[in-house]
Order: C-alpha cells, then structure tokens, then sequence
C-alpha cells in the first residue's frame, strides 16, 4: 500500500469520524502538552474533565508552573500515574523560567523537557509546529501491524525501531497534524484492541491481519508485566475532630500525596499487627481499635493492594504516648474537613468519603 494513498484515507476516515475534544480545535503548544500528559494510561472519558479542569484553573503554562505542588495533585487526584502531575508541574516551571514561557518548537529540543518522551514530544511537535515526526504509541502500534503485517516484537528495541521507521515513512510533509491524530483515533475506534470494527474498516482491502485473521495475534508483545501483591493495615487516628495524616516520600508509589499511618506486612491479617512498635503501643494501652469490615482491593499496573483500615479512637493520655511515634511517622493533624483539600490516593479518599465526609 502506498504511504500516501495511506494518509489519505486516514486523514479523509478521521475527518468524517473524530470525536469532538477540545484539545483538537488549537494550535496552543501547552493545551495539546496537557491533553497528553493526562491522557497517558487514561481513557479519554475519564481524562476530558481533568482537561477541562485544569485549563480552567491554569489557562497558561505560567499559571500551572506558579502554582503550590499540593494544589496540582489535589487537582490531579483520582488520576493515578502521580509521577506524571510532578513531572508535569516541573516542566512548566522550566519552560516559564528558563525558555521564557515558550514551548521549544521542535521534536528535538521537546524530548529534553522533564516528562516528555518519545511519543509526547511527536505529539507537540507535529500538532503545533507542523513537524513530520510520527507518534507511536498503543494505538499506533495495533493499526500499523494489522494492516502492514508487522510482526516484530513492539516490547523489544529491534521492534521499536522497526514499528518507529515504518511510521516516519508513512507520514506526509502536509497535513501532519491531522495525520497525527487520525492515526491515533482510527486506532481507539476502529482498530480497536478486542473487537476491531473490520468489516467497516477502510483498510479491509489491504490489511494482512484481516486477510490472514491474525488481528488478535498482532501486535506482538512477549514481555509480560510482573504484578506485585502488598498488604496495607492502616491506622485511622483520630483525636476529637482530628485526623493525622502523613505526605508519602517519594521512594514509593503515592509520592507527595497524604495517607495515614502505614504497616506493610507479607500477608494480610484481620487483626492489628503486633510486631510494629506504634501498634504494639496502641494494644498496650488498650486504645479503642475499629477494623472497618471491608477489605479493599487496589489494583496499579504493577501491584495489587489488599487493605485494612483500623479506625483508632484517641484519649489524651493515648495521644500523649503516641506523641513520638507520630513525630517520627511525620503525622501531623488536620481537621476533617481540610483533609478534603489534601492530595489523596484515590483509596484513601473513597474511605474518608465513606466514614467522615457523608
């Protein structure tokens, strides 16, 4: 098939069939940043209204790169992938202070900002710079093997760069920024991952998967994703109308966001575990101790949480003893209602909606 007539009937295909998203009527280096930095790992229907919330809270990349970390991840809650909103926040204060409030207006000089990769800078570069450089992601991997019959492994280095010189060919020197972005939607509603629309496909007559019936097979991807198992017991402190809750450090998942006193262990336990020091304390001194009887189950891309809250309900005198404890955990208190405005795990805040926000 040839790489222009290939464009062509993307482009013409994505015209009559893109769904209506703001991000797509501008030119704006930082709107079309944005809408990438949210929408990685994330379903356009749940990333539109952080889009939208967070170019209504910060029209300008000066806005967002002005604005306290706390705030953004509050923002940001409910997103998951953190490690994207700080990263987000710290390339929008280098590009205010240092390249004077103006995204670089090349693919090149794009990768060297913090948190823009490969397919990100692509995005930026060929959406509002008109640059012929291709994105490659998982959707741009699932129609390029289909429909060409690629069979290289999109998870080794020798597929990567198969799949990225395919790309570069197949993209035209005008209209990059359509091209871009219907390869991209072509593959989230036509191509789809389970259930390709095939029949109605525009490609049906030169696809090798479709003629070969290899659409499930394609694209290839041998690595398999290890998944962790953790057990969290929480402890719920709570003194009159006080709650203390700790920030994350930034070794784990949740960094930079607040949660309450943490004990790991390799297996989940019904009852408090005694070998933590704090805990011990607690069993001691005969505080009054509440297993909330739902377990809750978590599941990131690498790990499966398995949690336990202990709602503990404090006297003076407890909190008296647990006063160094909590100075070493980094607890601090706040009131029920300023842990709203808190950046939250998204567990962590279902709970406090649940027992103390309802």
């Amino acid at each position: 098939m040839l790489p222009g007539l290939f464009a062509q009937q993307l482009v013409a295909w994505y015209q009559t069939n893109k769904r209506d998203l703001p991000w797509r009527t501008t030119h704006d280096p930082y709107k079309i940043w944005l809408s990438e930095v949210i929408l990685q790992q994330t379903r356009v229907a749940q990333g539109l209204p952080y889009y939208q919330k967070f170019v209504a809270q910060y029209p300008t990349v000066a806005d967002l790169a002005n604005a306290p970390e706390e705030e953004v991840m509050r923002l940001w809650q409910g997103l998951g992938y953190y490690t994207r909103a700080r990263n987000m926040h710290a390339c929008a204060r280098i590009v205010t202070t240092q390249l004077n409030g103006q995204f670089p207006d090349n693919y090149q000089d794009l990768l060297r900002l913090k948190g823009i990769g490969k397919y990100t800078a692509a995005a930026i570069a060929s959406i509002a710079y008109q640059e012929p450089v291709p994105v490659v992601d998982g959707n741009v991997y699932r129609v390029l093997a289909r429909v060409f019959g690629v069979e290289a492994d999109i998870t080794s280095t020798q597929g990567i760069k198969v799949f990225f010189e395919l790309a570069q060919s197949l993209v035209p020197q005008e209209n990059v920024d359509l091209y871009n972005q219907a390869i991209m939607e072509f593959g989230a509603l036509q191509c789809a991952p389970a259930k390709p629309r095939c029949h109605s496909c525009i490609f049906k007559e030169y696809c090798i998967a479709f003629h070969t019936a290899k659409q499930h097979a394609l694209p290839v991807k041998t690595k398999k994703v290890k998944i962790r198992q953790r057990f969290f017991h929480y402890l719920v402190l709570q003194h009159d109308n006080k709650l203390y809750m700790k920030r994350r450090d930034e070794k784990d998942i949740w960094a930079g966001l607040y949660d309450f006193y943490l004990i790991e262990t390799t297996q989940l336990q019904e009852a408090l575990p005694a070998e933590d020091a704090f805990a011990a304390t607690l069993q001691r001194l005969q505080a009054s101790i509440n297993l909330t009887p739902k377990l809750n189950k978590h599941v990131l891309t690498h790990q499966r949480l398995y949690i336990h809250f202990f709602h503990v309900q404090a006297t003076d005198a407890l909190m008296a003893e647990l006063a160094p404890w909590l100075r070493q955990a980094g607890a601090k208190a706040f009131a029920v209602d300023v842990t709203q405005k808190l950046p939250k795990p998204t567990l962590i805040n279902n709970f406090l909606e649940k027992e103390f926000y309802s």
